[in-house]
């Protein structure tokens, strides 16, 4: 990291950061939308007057404002006005509907919500006005205005709680995940720190700003000094052209996107199909090695994979000058400040190498839930994040994770990692995307079901040509599936794309 990033990563507060950011480069772009831009000193002063409107409304320091909106500038300006004004921030991804938008606005108690109005044929003021949210407002085109001469000093510490973040609510209700400023700050300065970018870059945010990953990389755009261009709603298609338009030099977001390109790129072989574009960078999903390969054969761009979660934004992230094994079959490195601690059953340290629970400590964990009632053994008795992970260090310092907790399949009285068989199905040529879950068996306790999404324009894959297939890479056979299902999609989440794997058990289970 470069000494100004370096300095500018020490920022108290996020406002502080805007603030410092808009004084060094005023005049140079941080958001680019279609025919828009907007520079650094547009976003501190329209922040500024956006939060003077919102305090005419009645919005004060520690007032919780919870948004649900696409991602826009007038998102970001929003979100960066209520950071100038100290308010607490519960960002809702914006194709949530009732049961989770509900859940979020009676977790988090909140004051306001900001709606876009009808967005992609949903009207969600009229969902808020049903489930009977406080201080409705609406926030796309136009946004509160205000003479900044009106608000009180900007707040000054950074370790107050001032975000709530949602999970996505994959097995069971949501969590509402509470963040500092600081802790933000610290995810992004990882991601920027590994990435080696420049102020000559430029970005993009294909996913939805309201997850934890928009801070994240908003925080590398304000301590590097470079743009990125937002896609209010991300469709390949549509995507391309402004790719290639604003000449965008990093893309991803996460695995799910990275097979996207792949599947565009091998329409025309032997053709840039970005010609600007050298890095694809992302996470919040595992990444089967065979995809590394894939991107930088086919694409000639490097690939760097990182891992977070939205209790931690960023804990690890592959550097691009690392190694071609290292960038493929792990999950890169965590920078100075984030400890990473495997142990085993009984939560004792395990050696380097040997595969234990994840546990994590550091400036960019969170502080626990917004429900107390959530926090019980959240974190140990040394102040380590449970994350219900699987992996092991390499003396590198590397991270490998092979799965979670929950995806170790025990069969007959053996663990089985489901991550594993993934990994090798991957590789095998009619297989677009692959999920390995355990479904109960009265005979073997779990039997592994491996359900497949098919790559087009290929015929099925057959239960014996799945088994030869793994047997050949190498799979024991006490590891082979006995269940395979053929999908045209898997079913996934609306932010990174993730698997659902709880729906494929209540399907197939």
């Amino acid at each position: 990291m470069d000494e100004t990033a370096h300095a500018l990563g020490a920022s108290r507060t996020l406002w502080e950061l805007v603030d410092r950011r808009a004084g060094l480069t005023p005049d140079r772009p941080v958001l680019l939308q279609g025919d828009r831009t907007l520079t650094f000193g547009e976003l501190r002063d329209g922040a500024e007057r956006v939060a003077a409107g919102l305090y005419g409304m009645g919005v004060r320091p520690g007032s919780v404002v919870a948004w649900q909106l696409p991602t826009r500038i007038e998102t970001v300006l929003l979100s960066f006005a209520l950071a100038r004004l100290g308010a607490v921030q519960s960002p809702v991804i914006p194709f949530y509907r009732d049961r989770e938008v509900g859940f979020a606005l009676r977790e988090s108690r909140a004051d306001f919500f900001a709606v876009p109005g009808t967005w992609r044929g949903h009207d969600h003021t009229a969902m808020a006005e049903r489930l009977g949210a406080r201080g409705v407002f609406e926030a796309y085109g136009t946004l509160p205005d205000g003479d900044p001469a009106v608000l009180p000093p900007p707040p000054a510490d950074g370790t107050a709680v001032r975000w709530i973040y949602w999970t996505s609510g994959t097995t069971s209700d949501p969590k509402g995940v509470l963040h500092t400023d600081r802790s933000l700050i610290a995810g992004g300065s990882c991601l920027a720190h590994a990435l080696h970018l420049t102020a000559d870059d430029i970005g993009s945010m294909a996913f939805p700003f309201a997850h934890i990953g928009g801070p994240d990389y908003t925080v590398m755009l304000l301590l590097y000094g470079f743009p990125a261009v937002l896609f209010e709603h991300f469709a390949m298609d549509t995507a391309l052209p402004e790719y290639r338009r604003h000449g965008v030099t990093v893309a991803g977001g996460s695995t799910a996107f990275y097979s996207m390109f792949l599947t565009e790129q091998r329409k025309a072989p032997g053709q840039r199909l970005v010609p600007t574009l050298r890095l694809l960078a992302g996470g919040g999903a595992p990444k089967p090695p065979e995809i590394y390969h894939a991107v930088v054969r086919e694409m000639g761009v490097q690939l760097t994979h990182g891992y977070g979660m939205t209790e931690v934004p960023m804990i690890t992230m592959g550097a691009p000058d690392d190694t071609a094994e290292n960038l493929a079959t792990t999950e890169g490195r965590p920078p100075a400040g984030m400890e990473i601690r495997i142990v085993d059953p009984e939560g004792k340290p395990v050696p380097a190498g040997v595969d234990g629970e994840v546990r994590l400590r550091g400036e960019a964990v969170c502080q626990g839930y917004a429900d107390p009632g959530q926090a019980a053994g959240v974190f140990d008795a040394e102040g380590f994040l449970v994350t219900g992970d699987v992996g092991h260090l390499r003396e590198t310092g590397h991270l490998v994770l092979t799965g979670r907790m929950k995806d170790i399949i025990i069969r007959k009285g053996e663990n089985i990692s489901a991550k594993e068989i993934e990994d090798l199905l991957h590789q095998h040529p009619a297989v677009a995307d692959a999920a390995v879950i355990g479904l109960p068996d009265q005979e073997r306790g779990e039997r592994v079901c491996a359900v497949i999404e098919r790559r087009p324009g290929t015929d099925d894959l057959t239960p014996a040509a799945m088994s030869a297939f793994l047997r050949g890479e190498g799979l024991s056979v006490h590891k082979l599936p006995e269940q395979l299902e053929v999908v045209d999609a898997l079913p996934r989440n609306d932010a990174l794309r993730k698997v659902l794997k709880y729906k494929l058990r209540e399907l197939y289970g």
